[in-house]
């Protein structure tokens, strides 16, 4: 059995993935030490919300996410292959023309 370990973004063991009945045999100690793991000036209070700007670069990526399309769904409003839409969604820059076109897409229903 291989245990699946999930890194942080600064790429450090933050969590593991274990089968249930593994958790089910470690609940007790498992819960015990997460009651004492709080690190001084912490607690469940300091909640740090997700926010897609932080993790999304590319303005074409960034739209499409924040209207809930898929690349598939962009393409067909703009009359491309869904490879272009990822094609675009790697580039560094956008150009304004491009981005106006993905907005005009972007507000079709």
């Amino acid at each position: 059995m291989s245990l699946q370990k999930i890194k942080s973004i600064d790429g450090k063991d933050e969590y593991v993935l274990l089968p249930v009945a593994v958790y089910r045999a470690l609940k007790g100690e498992i819960e015990d030490e997460l009651a004492h793991s709080h690190p001084k000036g912490k607690s469940d209070d300091d909640y740090v919300p997700f926010v897609l700007e932080d993790y999304v670069d590319n303005p074409v990526a960034l739209a499409r996410m924040k209207a809930h399309l898929t690349q598939i769904e962009l393409a067909e409003r703009l009359g491309v292959s869904q490879a272009y839409i990822s094609k675009i969604e790697r580039q560094d820059k956008v150009t304004p023309q491009l981005m106006a076109r993905v907005k005009m897409a972007l507000k079709k229903q």
